[in-house]
């Protein structure tokens, strides 16, 4: 009996999912000569996915299938694109392989989950299409030998979109999915894509990378060091999916970039930034405040972190900049947990410019 899902937030299917289901309905097709209208899909999560076959061609040796991926109510960039399996018949004993068609991309960097120069269909969705060729073939009495070509029209563009360029994967999108199924706002996808920054960043033997809250943090970082895309990861407010994931997978050196007020949310301890999961507590940043100069009774009645950094001079605000920068470090430290990572902290205020640091980079 399959899970059903019960949530105020729609979930949504993974381009694995899509794919898997699009893999279905052209087998369907090509062995039984007819388009089935909708197909229905078990995630490995236990969730059936029931999905119209938005799209059906074909040709001599050749068959398509489209599903237009619906994410619910996740901001997935990926929402409505158009997921296509061409299927022929492989050679006798091949089994089931792999090709990238337009939109999809190809591995050009080690340290993902697939080998260089493979299309990026990660390994969980290829056990999905695997297996739906096995039971279709045992049950229909169907070829055993496959090979699926997996298309995303404007998939190229929609890669710019996300963190593929950076990963190492060129001309497309990645096929993705472990559980089959877009959680809304779980931004599982996002932790993900950090851990697999990571992963080329050490694969690709560097020994400096960047964790930066947003672009003008990026920047600020950029213009202080001459580092590689790969070592540059947009961590946005997920600053703990970074750390926990170095605990186990260290890089020697780590900067952690972002303006003053993440950077006094992890000084106070919080490891998620987002304003709706973690607040800034003015009470203990005035005591750190009254320190460099300010009123403590002014940064407690603050409405923002902006507010009492604009109330100081610029001496005020380097020094407050700086307390704050090693606030984060040791936060950032305890979370790695004395894992051989030498963390360097930097508060960017909001025209680019670097108003605190703390730690240094080893050579």
């Amino acid at each position: 009996m399959t899970k059903r899902l019960t949530t105020n937030l729609r979930f949504g299917w993974t381009t694995g999912t899509c794919a898997t289901a699009a893999v279905n309905a052209a087998y369907m097709a090509m062995v039984t000569g007819a388009f089935p209208a909708r197909v229905s899909v078990i995630t490995p999560g236990g969730k059936e996915a029931d999905l119209e076959v938005a799209f059906t061609d074909q040709g001599k040796d050749w068959v398509k299938a489209g599903i237009i991926k619906d994410a619910g109510d996740d901001p997935d960039v990926t929402h409505g694109a158009m997921i296509i399996a061409c299927l022929r018949q492989g050679l006798p004993q091949s089994g089931v392989t792999f090709t990238r068609g337009d939109g999809v991309g190809l591995i050009t960097k080690p340290g993902l989950p697939i080998a260089v120069g493979e299309p990026a269909i990660n390994p969980v969705p290829r056990q999905m299409m695997a297996k739906a060729i096995e039971q279709l073939a045992a049950a229909l009495n169907g070829p055993r030998d496959i090979i699926i070509e997996i298309s995303v029209p404007d998939g190229a563009k929609i890669a710019l979109k996300t963190w593929n360029p950076r990963l190492g994967i060129e001309g497309g999108l990645s096929i993705l999915g472990t559980t089959g199924v877009v959680r809304p706002f779980s931004c599982s996808a996002w932790i993900a894509s950090i851990h697999r920054g990571i992963d080329v960043a050490r694969a690709n033997g560097l020994g400096h990378v960047v964790g930066s809250t947003g672009s003008t943090s990026e920047k600020a970082v950029i213009a202080r060091y001459d580092l590689p895309e790969i070592a540059l990861m947009d961590m946005g407010d997920f600053v703990g999916g970074m750390l926990k994931y170095m605990r186990r997978n260290p890089v020697a050196n780590l900067t952690i970039a972002g303006g003053f007020a993440k950077m006094v949310k992890l000084g106070q301890g919080a490891i998620d930034l987002h304003s709706a999961r973690s607040q800034v507590d003015f009470t203990a940043l005035a005591e750190l405040a009254a320190a460099c100069g300010y009123a403590h009774d002014m940064v407690a009645g603050a409405n923002s972190v902006l507010d009492v950094v604009q109330q100081g001079t610029p001496e005020m605000r380097a020094k407050l900049a700086n307390e704050i920068a090693a606030a984060a470090q040791k936060t950032a430290l305890g979370v790695v947990a004395g894992a051989a990572v030498n963390i360097e902290i930097l508060v960017v205020a909001r025209d680019g410019q670097i108003l605190g640091t703390t730690g240094t980079i080893a050579p």
